[in-house]
């Protein structure tokens, strides 16, 4: 053996090889003992043990120290074997207090061992102590042992498979009062999953996917988009699968939707169907185990469900779409009308969303500054065209006339319900105004002016400067930066334009990627 700083991890029997990238996860066992004999022993006498197909990984420390850094590095320790007696007579139940209380793990199982049973009596340290058995090394002979292993690791699996269900359903409770939000939509089904795969004794690596059709993708080949997932998947959401998935698996994912069929495999699952509106959706679960025919009902029932559930979702979605590009065809509406281009809303919208989210803002409020910057000229609609699409510079009378529409859009957007259009009226007031106190229309100096006109007015005139206009050309971007530095605390906010300089590549990137024909 190989001991590395008091303590080493080894697997007991053959190493299990991956089927279509699936391992088969062992059950991790520490043992705590400062004699290596011990360690010997218990590895010798539990070789080739396997409980429900999976074998025994051995986790080995010679001291409380070196069980502590191995319990805060591993949190899915299933058993220690703890001596009583180390590096002093109370250590072992000291380490055990520190499972329990200090790091608050209630999931591992706990067995004392110890030579010198007068140590500390059996009843009182049971009693006192949250721990799960107490042995005499003694009495420990092989066949005890064994059999000890399979008490302890079915309760285990039992109350880890609890506790992963009081997290689905906790995570169910957050989201429901969101449900028709669709990033809480996946965080409720991802929920559902994760409770469903516990309840079943699945395999903890799970994800539902619905295919992108071929007319949708760039490359003209079928994928399949991960909607939520669990376990080593978890972090796959929004990723493709043929990216992130093994090939076999991506295989039987094609074979599920060519046939329209459920797919049974030896060591995972494949569950296909299709909604009323024709949306294909895959659930596909891992598993180290036959699963029942009941338990199959389940799986099926929710792949059903889920797919309603994001169908409905992406109606949702989709409706709001269609109010986002009414937003747009208005506000590219106003730009035509002053000789302007349309995408001008659409870079603001994006710089402004950007800048929004690398203040703080929370993600919905950030999507609505998006969703609300592409009105802030609304006012201009009631502009003269003589005044708005005039080639030189104003006379102070048309000036004044020009100012006024940042009231006249506020005015307009005010009385919404809708809380983007209120989200639109504060900066299509707003986004004139100047830090200094110098702009209009009603004068406001730096935090008066509300943090959303601040930011649009950042975006506004990047893009501005940035791009053709009737009354100049483009700008290049070295003379944009010194504009910006220059106005720094007199124009614009510090605190964003900060931001501006410390993002420049990523917002011109934004400015490039919607730049005018």
């Amino acid at each position: 053996m190989e001991k590395i700083s008091g303590m080493f991890a080894e697997s007991s029997g053959r190493k299990n090889d991956e089927h279509a990238g699936v391992p088969c996860r062992p059950w991790n066992i520490l043992v705590v003992d400062d004699e290596e004999q011990v360690h010997a022993v218990t590895k010798l006498v539990l070789t080739g043990y396997k409980f429900e197909g999976r074998p025994l990984k051995f986790f080995h420390a010679y001291s409380a120290k070196d069980a502590k850094d191995i319990l805060d590095n591993c949190n899915d320790i299933a058993l220690v074997l703890l001596d009583v007696v180390m590096e002093s007579d109370q250590a072992g139940l000291k380490l055990a207090k520190y499972i329990r209380q200090d790091i608050k793990n209630k999931l591992t199982r706990i067995v004392l061992r110890t030579g010198q049973p007068g140590q500390a009596p059996e009843e009182s340290v049971i009693a006192e102590y949250d721990i799960n058995d107490y042995k005499d090394k003694t009495e420990l002979t092989a066949t005890k042992l064994r059999t000890l292993l399979y008490s302890v690791l079915r309760s285990y699996r039992d109350i880890v498979a609890l506790d992963e269900n009081r997290k689905g359903l906790e995570l169910i409770i957050d989201s429901s009062a969101k449900i028709y939000e669709i990033q809480s939509l996946q965080k409720f089904t991802t929920a559902v999953l994760i409770q469903l795969v516990a309840l079943i004794g699945l395999n903890e690596d799970s994800a539902y996917m619905q295919p992108i059709s071929a007319f949708a993708t760039e490359n003209q080949n079928n994928d399949y988009k991960i909607l939520s997932a669990t376990g080593k998947y978890a972090s796959f959401i929004d990723e493709t699968a043929r990216r992130k998935l093994p090939k076999g698996v991506c295989n039987k994912l094609d074979e599920a939707r060519t046939k329209k069929k459920n797919i049974f495999c030896d060591d995972y699952y494949i569950f296909y169907f299709m909604t009323a509106h024709g949306k294909e959706n895959l659930l596909y679960i891992s598993h180290y185990r036959g699963v029942e025919d009941v338990d199959r009902c389940l799986l099926e029932v929710f792949s059903s469900n889920a797919g309603i559930a994001f169908e409905n979702a992406y109606l949702k979605q989709e409706r709001e779409e269609a109010q986002q590009e009414i937003v747009y065809l208005l506000g590219e509406a106003v730009e035509r009308r002053s000789e302007e281009t349309g995408n001008h809303v659409k870079r603001v919208a994006k710089i402004s969303e950007f800048l929004a989210l690398r203040l703080g803002l929370a993600e919905d409020v950030a999507a609505r500054v998006k969703a609300a910057s592409p009105l802030h000229d609304l006012g201009k609609i009631a502009i003269p065209d003589s005044i708005l699409n005039k080639k030189g510079k104003l006379l102070p009378d048309e000036w004044e006339v020009m100012k006024t529409h940042a009231e006249v859009g506020y005015k307009m957007l005010l009385k919404s319900k809708h809380l983007t259009l209120r989200y639109a009226a504060i900066i299509a007031h707003e986004h004139h105004e100047r830090w200094d106190g110098s702009g209009y229309p009603r004068g406001l100096r730096g935090e008066d002016i509300h943090l959303y006109g601040r930011i649009a007015a950042v975006a506004d005139v990047f893009d501005a400067l940035n791009s053709v206009r009737c009354y100049k050309p483009i700008w290049p971007i070295e003379k944009v930066k010194q504009y910006f530095h220059e106005e720094r605390g007199k124009h614009f906010d510090p605190q964003i334009v900060d931001i501006l300089f410390e993002c420049m590549s990523e917002i011109i990137a934004i400015c490039n990627q919607l730049r005018d024909s």
